[in-house]
């Protein structure tokens, strides 16, 4: 039976974790976190925060990385702590909504900020945004390997153009922000709900880095790699967002952040007037890697599952030359296309669902604590620092963000566990399946 290649590297998994996590946030969240808590201090306190939690999930999610080697990710800690139903529903939630609807997202972005170059209409703009997910589905079917470079490219490409944002801002802005006048505390408009409500976008912007563990089975020394891509990823991440906002404030005061529907554009201008060309083609290249990226990690969850009897058993072919999940990296790319061209029919769901994603992270998490007790004499690459105070930090503040969800947006919460709840008959007809194949094969005496 053909086996997935290993030929990722460390530097590879880590541009990985940058290049999922960098999408185009950092260019829209900023003005609606500046309008949640418009206070200079208190908007670097939340993007600290919030890389704080980031980083205390990266070093818990390392450890389990280490512990589980294996194509998967988080689908694999979950079954491995839970049983398969929750890892299969994992796997259900990320193929049909969480990554096939941010692939259907991103390549609308892409296809919209690419028009600032190339003129086209709508019909322009979708059949642009299908070439684009066909284009890296096919590099991706090719060689993992080939997926890693474009990913170390567009990722090189989209943190050169952060810096440049950053640069201009540090070296030109003559805004009143300053490190010695920095408004802390909850007032100037600050509130604690709202400074809850920012930290809910924050989190959002820094989700990405734990698509370095779905690659572990293609990683060279992945009990090693994996953990440091996910805590080198976070940590690259943090300082990025933390001075992209110092550049913003540099560039624009607090009060005209807060009324901009295009941050980026609006302060790089204010230096050089083409600034907003300049960060078209910066979101350009940041959404169409991170398309890239999608491609090539989130089919190695259906992969596993499919190699675990809990899926359909061509899901788990591996291609015999090229050594990749191929009818997994294309039924993602398809059903994603199809969102792309039922966008009206499916926006409303894939909104509605992706914030389950926060559910499976809280109980990845706690699995450290079980696999402590179960697995204690396992010898490990890497043991979480701060253990068990980081993960949880890591655990308390997701229970937060799953109830903030739960109460300030109940429709949300609704329609996502019922999307999930509709996964449960599917798993158990795949489990029956897998064990009607294993007493075909036991022989007849």
């Amino acid at each position: 039976m053909t086996k997935l290649a290993k030929e990722l590297t460390l530097y590879g998994l880590i541009m990985v974790a940058i290049g999922s996590s960098i999408g185009s946030g950092i260019f829209v969240t900023p003005s609606q976190i500046a309008a949640q808590v418009p206070s200079s201090g208190m908007i670097i306190a939340v993007w600290i925060l919030g890389g704080l939690v980031s980083l205390t999930g990266a070093l818990t999610f390392g450890e389990l990385g280490s512990l589980f080697p294996k194509a998967g990710g988080i689908y694999v800690f979950l079954k491995e702590a839970y049983g398969g139903l929750l890892g299969f529903l994992y796997g259900w939630a990320y193929l049909l909504i969480i990554t096939s609807g941010s692939i259907a997202v991103l390549s609308l972005a892409f296809s919209y900020y690419l028009s600032f170059f190339i003129p086209m209409g709508q019909s322009g703009k979708i059949v642009t945004s299908i070439i684009a997910i066909i284009t890296v589905t096919t590099l991706n079917i090719f060689r993992a390997k080939f997926g890693e470079i474009f990913s170390n490219i567009f990722t090189g490409l989209k943190l050169f153009g952060i810096l440049v944002i950053i640069g201009v801002g540090l070296f030109y802005g003559s805004s009143s922000f300053s490190f010695n006048n920095l408004q802390l505390g909850f007032s100037s408009g600050v509130t604690i709900s709202g400074f809850g409500v920012a930290l809910v976008s924050v989190l959002f912007s820094y989700g990405g880095w734990q698509h370095a563990s779905f690659l572990a089975a293609e990683t060279k020394n992945p009990s090693r790699n994996v953990p440091v891509a996910m805590i080198t990823g976070s940590l690259i991440v943090i300082a990025i967002y933390i001075l992209t906002n110092i550049s913003y404030m540099l560039l624009l005061p607090v009060e005209k952040i807060e009324s901009s529907q295009k941050i980026a554009a609006e302060a790089i201008t204010t230096v050089l007037p083409s600034g907003a060309m300049l960060v078209a083609g910066i979101i350009t290249i940041s959404t169409l890697g991170t398309i890239g990226i999608y491609t090539l990690s989130a089919p190695r969850i259906y992969y596993a599952m499919a190699e675990d009897g809990l899926f359909f058993k061509k899901i788990a072919d591996v291609h015999p030359k090229f050594r990749t999940p191929i009818n997994a990296i294309i039924v993602q790319s398809v059903w994603s296309i199809i969102l792309l061209l039922f966008w009206g029919t499916f926006e409303d769901l894939i909104t509605y669902t992706v914030s389950i994603e926060w559910i499976f992270f809280t109980l990845a998490a706690a699995g450290i604590f079980i696999f402590r007790k179960r697995m204690k004499d396992t010898v490990r690459s890497y043991k979480t620092t701060g253990y068990p105070i980081t993960p949880l930090i890591f655990i308390c503040i997701n229970i937060w963000f799953v109830l903030n969800i739960m109460m300030h947006k109940p429709l949300h919460a609704a329609v996502g566990l019922t999307f999930l709840a509709i996964g449960v008959p599917f798993y158990f007809f795949f489990k029956r399946r897998r064990k009607a194949d294993e007493m075909d094969t036991i022989p007849n005496e």
